[in-house]
C-alpha cells in the first residue's frame, strides 16, 4: 500500500501543468516556478502512487495511460480548488441577503432613491431596506447595518468615511418670487414668510454657531420634517434652506442671496466594523461612498 499522506495540491498541480503543457520547462513557466521544482514534484507524485506518470524523450513529456487516466480527477481538484478561493473571499456567488440603510428624511427619499438604482441593477440578489428618519440609529444595536448622517458619528466601534461637505442656501419657487419678489438683502428676508423648523432648536443653533444670523425671519411655515419643508418651499409657500444639489434638479428653485447665506453640512458614512466581512454590506457601503461623492464639495 502506498503512502498517500504527502500528496498535496502542489503535486497534482505540477502534474495537470505538465500534462497541458507537455514538458516541465513550460509547466514551470505557467505556475512561476523553477524547472527544478516542478521535476521533483513528478518525481514525488509518481513515488507515491507507484506508477509511472510520463515517457520522457528529446521532445518533452508525453503521459502514459496512467497519467491520462488521472487528468480529470486532477481537473477537478483544481476546479474546487478555485471555488474553495472564490468561497473564502466572498466572490463563489451573486450576493444575496437584506442590508438596512438609514438616512434622514431628506437624503433618504430625495437623494438615495438615484443612488441606490445602479446598485440594483448589479446586485439584484440584495434586498434593501431604508429608514427615513432624522433620529440617529444606533448602529452599535443593529437598528441599521448603514447610516448616511449628517454629522460626524461618535460612538466607538464604528467604521466611518467622511464623504464631503454638503452646501446649502436659501431658495424659492419662482412662482413665489415672481408675486413677491426677491429679496434685496438678509434684512429684507423679514418682509417674506420663512420656511423652517418647528420645535427643534438644534438647527437654528448649528447655524448660530456657524455665524449665520437669520435676524427677524419669520418663519410663517414650521415642521422639524425638513422633507416637508421642501415640499413647502417647492410649493411656493416662502423662502427656506434647501440643499444645492437637490435645488439644481429642479429648474423651479431659484436661489435667494447666495452670496450672503450658505453654509455647510458634513456626509458621513458608517457602519459597524463587525460588518466589513459581510460581503453584502461591504458592497454596499463601497458603491454610497463612491456614487454619494457627486453630491459633496470637499
Amino acid at each position: 500500500m502506498n503512502n498517500n499522506d504527502g500528496m498535496t495540491w502542489d503535486l497534482h498541480r505540477s502534474f495537470l501543468a505538465v500534462a497541458r503543457e507537455g514538458s516541465l520547462s513550460a509547466a514551470a513557466r505557467r505556475l512561476e516556478l523553477t524547472q527544478p521544482t516542478v521535476g521533483r514534484h513528478i518525481d514525488a507524485l509518481e513515488s507515491a502512487l507507484g506508477v509511472a506518470l510520463f515517457t520522457r524523450s528529446r521532445n518533452g513529456l508525453a503521459a502514459t495511460e496512467a497519467g491520462l487516466d488521472l487528468v480529470p480527477h486532477a481537473q477537478a481538484m483544481e476546479a474546487a480548488a478555485a471555488a474553495f478561493v472564490r468561497q473564502a473571499s466572498g466572490e463563489a456567488a451573486a450576493p444575496t441577503g437584506t442590508v438596512r440603510l438609514t438616512a434622514s428624511e431628506i437624503v433618504g427619499c430625495e437623494i438615495l432613491p438615484r443612488v441606490l438604482v445602479p446598485f440594483r441593477e448589479a446586485c439584484p440578489g440584495i434586498a434593501l431596506e431604508l429608514v427615513t428618519s432624522d433620529r440617529v440609529s444606533n448602529l452599535l444595536i443593529r437598528e441599521a447595518d448603514i447610516a448616511v448622517r449628517m454629522t460626524r458619528p461618535e460612538q466607538d466601534a464604528l467604521v466611518a468615511k467622511r464623504i464631503g461637505t454638503v452646501p446649502v442656501g436659501l431658495f424659492a419657487h419662482r412662482d413665489y418670487l415672481r408675486r413677491h419678489g426677491m429679496p434685496g438683502s438678509m434684512d429684507d428676508l423679514a418682509r417674506h414668510p420663512g420656511i423652517g423648523f418647528d420645535q427643534d432648536r438644534r438647527p437654528l443653533a448649528a447655524l448660530e454657531a456657524e455665524g449665520i444670523d437669520l435676524g427677524d425671519l419669520a418663519f410663517a411655515f414650521r415642521s422639524d420634517n425638513m422633507h416637508a419643508q421642501l415640499a413647502a418651499i417647492r410649493a411656493g409657500l416662502g423662502i427656506g434652506g434647501v440643499q444645492v444639489g437637490i435645488a439644481a434638479r429642479d429648474p423651479d428653485l431659484v436661489p435667494v442671496l447666495p452670496e450672503a447665506f450658505r453654509f455647510s453640512m458634513e456626509m458621513w458614512l458608517a457602519m459597524h466594523e463587525d460588518l466589513r466581512s459581510v460581503r453584502r454590506v461591504r458592497l454596499l457601503f463601497d458603491h454610497l461612498a463612491e456614487a454619494l461623492d457627486a453630491w459633496v464639495e470637499r
